[in-house]
């Protein structure tokens, strides 16, 4: 017999939050996750995947996915500090560190284990961590498990971060300070003002960590926000994921050799969890290599995600201030927020409704994700489709 207090948690809190349109509905997609996608029976134009550059199911990492499946196996049999490191992994780890630019690198399961096992890794009760307030819910994690002092920036704020980093600093009451950023804020799209935080960094010797997961494979040539600003060799961590752009699973952080021996000894997912698959390693591989040799599917990313913006914003919706491909509707009202979600869906476009905790209250979104495997046609019924649901429901 079940718990009645935990049955009465469980429902008290549901009701709540279906009450409050807070309630995530899951939808199961019915065959791959493309530019068009079936659920329930009906195709949709997809705009709500992290797959950004068409690679999930591109056929050329589909290959290197099954020989390499034939050659090691489906699974990599142990956690790496045992005996699950594989050569492919090794073969990961270098190439990730030539993509973005330095000494060495590390592979995880997941770009949330990253941050989970790097700030962990190096930050704790004696030291204090300088977050911006919209920083994704891996970082906050990571820095709650690492028991440093947290204090929060505003929002892409300079004069806020170099003023907490002058009193923590001054303070005298923490043997490490570090400051994390996203590289791209997934929410709203907007870009870390990267070359102002390395110059507070340096002048208060502060160490600095970027979460690259929607930069990487989109911005400096594929190698991320920090390649963009040229800020290879002055920012201590980089972190990635394999998920988005590179369509794959699986996460890395990326730094001077001495940091990723560290983590290979310290970090807590690299030392307890199974490595990632020999299948999944190499079609990530085959990602990588694709990116470094040619930027086609990057312009044709940006292409689409331009025109979309460009009419998004024609047609009168608030699309906030991305300045990446990602493209937030934003209509406030968490209710009316999932209504439109809804209404999209049922004229044929799957673009999924963001509201609190994810975003904070009162600036609930339908958060767009264009990708260079969309075609003109399909963005241009989309369009068409946000301009009906818009007017009918009066948000334009």
């Amino acid at each position: 017999m079940s718990s009645e207090t935990l049955n009465q948690f469980l429902k008290e809190n549901l009701d709540d939050l279906k009450g409050k349109g807070l309630y995530n509905v899951i939808d199961t997609v019915e065959g791959s996750n493309g530019p068009m996608i079936t659920i329930a029976g009906r195709e949709l134009i997809n705009l709500s995947s992290n797959n950004y550059l068409g690679l999930a199911t591109d056929r050329r990492l589909i290959e290197a996915c099954l020989e390499a499946t034939k050659t090691y196996g489906v699974g990599a049999g142990a956690v790496r500090t045992i005996n699950g490191t594989l050569d492919i992994h090794v073969k990961l780890e270098e190439k990730l560190a030539e993509f973005k630019h330095t000494e060495a690198a590390i592979a995880y399961q997941s770009g949330f284990n990253c941050n989970m096992a790097a700030i962990s890794g190096v930050m704790d009760k004696h030291d204090v961590i300088l977050s911006d307030e919209l920083n994704h819910a891996s970082i906050i994690d990571g820095c709650r498990l690492s028991k440093a002092k947290i204090i929060r920036y505003n929002h892409s704020d300079m004069e806020d971060l170099r003023s907490k980093a002058r009193e923590a600093k001054e303070s005298g009451l923490y043997n490490k300070i570090m400051i994390i950023t996203d590289g791209v804020f997934s929410m709203d799209g907007d870009i870390a003002k990267l070359p102002e935080i390395v110059e507070i960094a340096e002048e208060f010797d502060l160490i600095t960590y970027v979460d690259d997961a929607h930069g990487s494979g989109v911005l400096g040539n594929g190698a991320g926000t920090v390649k963009h600003f040229g800020l290879s060799d002055r920012v201590d961590f980089q972190i990635g994921t394999l998920s988005k752009a590179i369509g794959v699973v699986g996460g890395y952080v990326a730094g001077k050799k001495d940091l990723i021996d560290w983590l290979k000894v310290r970090s807590r997912p690299f030392l307890f969890s199974t490595a990632v698959t020999p299948g999944a390693v190499a079609a990530c591989i085959e990602a990588i290599d694709i990116l470094m040799n040619s930027s086609d599917l990057q312009n044709k990313l940006w292409e689409n995600g331009d025109y979309l913006k460009k009419g998004l914003k024609e047609l009168g919706f608030d699309i906030g201030e991305s300045e990446t491909p990602i493209t937030p509707c934003i209509i406030g009202d968490e209710v009316k927020t999932q209504q439109f979600s809804k209404w999209l869906n049922k004229e044929g476009v799957y673009a999924k409704s963001i509201v609190f905790p994810t975003v904070p209250k009162g600036t609930g979104r339908v958060r767009n994700m264009p990708t260079a495997a969309h075609t003109k046609e399909m963005l241009d019924r989309a369009l068409a489709i946000y301009e009906k649901v818009g007017k009918e429901m009066s948000i334009i």
